[in-house]
């Protein structure tokens, strides 16, 4: 499974990007494990508007054998999102 999240927008423009694939990373079970139990491939991906222009705006997709599927959020500290921000940090301590 190969895993990318990168971000836009934020403070200053300033943007990253992941890269994984989860057969060649150590931390590869983790994540296909944090994955399943965020439900990314069985939740609703819709999250809500952007609020302000200094926030980063997350994509992150998914190639899976069986599915390709990429949500995209804004990283601001809400409820809404605090399961994919979970995720986010989850990838960010592998790379």
């Amino acid at each position: 499974m190969k895993i990318s999240a990168r971000s836009s927008g934020g403070f200053a423009g300033l943007s990253e990007q992941y890269d994984i694939d989860t057969q060649a990373h150590p931390a590869g079970p983790s994540l296909e494990a944090a994955l399943a139990s965020s439900g990314f491939f069985t939740h609703d991906l819709t999250t809500g508007e952007q609020v302000g222009a200094d926030i980063a705006q997350w994509h992150i997709t998914v190639d899976a054998p069986t599915a390709r599927r990429t949500l995209t959020f804004a990283e601001d500290g809400s409820t809404e999102s605090a399961r994919w921000q979970h995720l986010l940090a989850q990838i960010r301590a592998s790379a």
